[in-house]
């Protein structure tokens, strides 16, 4: 996907490419369009992560003044490649390019999958 590196994902927030789904089951029953839709998990991989959860030091006595110091980050555990399982209800579907992606907290995810361990 072009042009994937403008955006910019806020806080704890993950930008995953859903996995296609399915409209037939193992039987090869088709399912309608709206079934797919109210399962309560989905999976697909996530390109991009938002920075983290923001943290504060309150070394000045008066915190609500503009401090100096840049805004550090809890970093996310969600990593860029990694197979994603999290809560559909708590997903935003946007569309770019003509393809369907999802905005997501990292709250929301279940699950993660990573390929860069190695076999022994």
């Amino acid at each position: 996907m072009k042009n994937i590196e403008k955006f910019i994902v806020v806080g704890d927030r993950v930008l995953i490419r859903p996995q296609e789904e399915t409209n037939k089951t193992n039987t090869g029953l088709y399912l309608p369009p709206g079934v797919s839709e109210k399962e309560k998990i989905q999976s697909g991989y996530i390109i991009k992560t938002g920075p983290g959860y923001p943290t504060f030091s309150q070394t000045e006595d008066e915190p609500w003044k503009e401090s100096k110091e840049p805004v550090k980050y809890i970093p996310l555990q969600a990593k860029e490649g990694d197979l994603a399982i999290f809560l559909r209800k708590e997903a935003f579907e946007i569309e770019f390019d003509k393809e369907k992606l999802l905005i997501v907290p990292q709250s929301a995810v279940l699950l993660l999958i990573r390929n860069d361990f190695l076999e022994i």
